[in-house]
């Protein structure tokens, strides 16, 4: 069977840039399916709901998503106002994803576990290219099969934390002592303040998460004084985290800088950097921290809690038999890995991209978002919504729109290279006279 114009585009991912996807592909007549894990879209936002972004409205919303939302009694945000992640899902998310010509096609509760083209094996050549895409997904314990003539998967990498051993590996014991260490954003002030009132915490990584963290761990210790506030950093120097504080042109981002720097002058919090962590010994319901700081062996007892920022990765492991150009050491998009290696570029130098770099060798499958930067800290949610404009203009077989730029992004200082390995969603920079990072958490 040959694919057809009547085959939808499967869309792997109900965040912001897979709902986006959907957007430029409605607004194109191209049918599609949106497969989501989740019981909800923008589920993985909901999980740091209570995170305030430091990008404005303006910023956050899709040009085809809010055309569409325009279109009904929609009232738009503030532009200028700073949303939290629950705002962002009230306010846009959820009635864009209730649409009435976007909602029957959003498959919720739904997990795809195998991409492959029909009837045939990621070894055979000969005909692939005719063949559609069959998408099988886990849906309340049953496997179901859906045939589509283009793939864009934008699961992204929130549910695949990174380890919180050095060199990218499991620390001996972390798996063991999963129970006591919580991979991404806790709600500490509210949600999990019992986890952590009057208890040592470690909080592991060097981006705004963390930083994020520690300033409400701090809040905490002024309700429940017995709270100990642990900081593990792999960087030289802590002072490579403060960014660009009052020179930051996004000033909620440039008041984290200030007030994390404020807390470690005042010891309200316990530092150490460099630590590469290597082992997690458990003993007596507390976990004792071994690692190297300045190459010396060095051991952190007496943890109760440990809050991971390190990042994340993406899983390949339902992309077996999809013929893929991924980046051996980013694990991005082949073609776009020298636009972000964070070695090389900070958000502010990584140019605009779409279609044409987010080719792989199986035609009409993509992979977009924070996933197709696999690793590197670099992503813009902006940046993902040109990456799906440019491609649902390719599926529609507009190539002139496809190859166009229409990215606009303001000026707002430089990123650095590290964002801590967190999804960026907020906006790029043009100017490189601070150094800070652009993510949003």
């Amino acid at each position: 069977m040959k694919t057809t114009k009547s085959h939808p585009v499967a869309i792997i991912g109900a965040g912001p840039v897979g709902l986006a996807a959907a957007a430029h592909l409605s607004i194109r007549n191209q049918p599609f399916l949106l497969f989501e894990v989740g019981n909800t879209v923008a589920s993985n936002i909901l999980a740091w709901k209570h995170i305030r972004v430091f990008s404005p409205w303006r910023y956050n919303i899709d040009k085809a998503a809010r055309q569409l939302l325009e279109q009904t009694n929609w009232q738009a945000p503030d532009e200028e106002g700073l949303p939290t992640g629950e705002e962002l899902y009230q306010q846009y998310f959820k009635p864009f994803a209730e649409l009435p010509f976007i909602k029957p096609n959003i498959l919720l509760n739904s997990k795809v576990i195998s991409i492959g083209r029909k009837n045939m094996d990621k070894m055979k050549t000969w005909g692939r290219e005719e063949l559609p895409y069959v998408v099988q997904v886990l849906h309340n314990s049953e496997v179901n099969q859906y045939e589509v003539k283009a793939v864009i998967d934008a699961s992204g990498t929130w549910n695949s934390p990174n380890p919180i051993g050095s060199g990218g590996n499991y620390a001996v014991g972390e798996l063991e002592n999963k129970r006591k260490i919580f991979y991404g954003i806790p709600d500490i002030l509210h949600q999990h303040e019992a986890r952590y009132k009057n208890k040592s915490v470690l909080v592991v990584g060097s981006g705004h998460s963390s930083i994020n963290a520690i300033l409400e761990l701090d809040k905490l210790k002024a309700k429940y004084p017995a709270t100990e506030i642990h900081w593990v950093l792999r960087k030289k120097n802590v002072r490579d985290v403060y960014g660009g504080q009052e020179a930051d042109a996004l000033e909620a981002r440039g008041a984290l800088g200030i007030k994390i720097e404020q807390l470690v002058n005042e010891d309200r919090v316990n530092v150490y950097t460099p630590f590469q962590i290597q082992q997690i010994n458990s003993k007596d319901n507390k976990l004792t921290i071994v690692g190297f700081q300045h190459d010396e062996k060095f051991a952190l007892p007496q943890i109760d809690e440990i809050i991971s920022n390190t990042g994340s990765r993406p899983d390949f492991s339902f992309l077996r038999e999809v013929r893929l150009s991924i980046d051996s050491s980013l694990e991005s998009v082949t073609e776009i890995a020298e636009l972000i290696d964070p070695n090389i570029h900070s958000c502010g130098t990584v140019r605009p991209h779409g279609e044409k770099e987010l080719q792989h060798p199986d035609k009409d499958f993509y992979i977009v978002g924070s996933k197709s930067y696999g690793r590197a800290p670099t992503f813009l949610m902006a940046t993902g919504y040109e990456q799906v404009r440019s491609i649902a203009a390719a599926i529609d077989g507009d190539m002139v729109a496809a190859r166009n730029v229409e990215l606009d992004l303001p000026e707002t200082g430089v990123c650095s290279v590290d964002a801590g390995g967190s999804a960026c969603c907020g906006v790029e920079s043009k100017s490189r006279a601070t150094s800070t990072t652009s993510c949003c958490l």
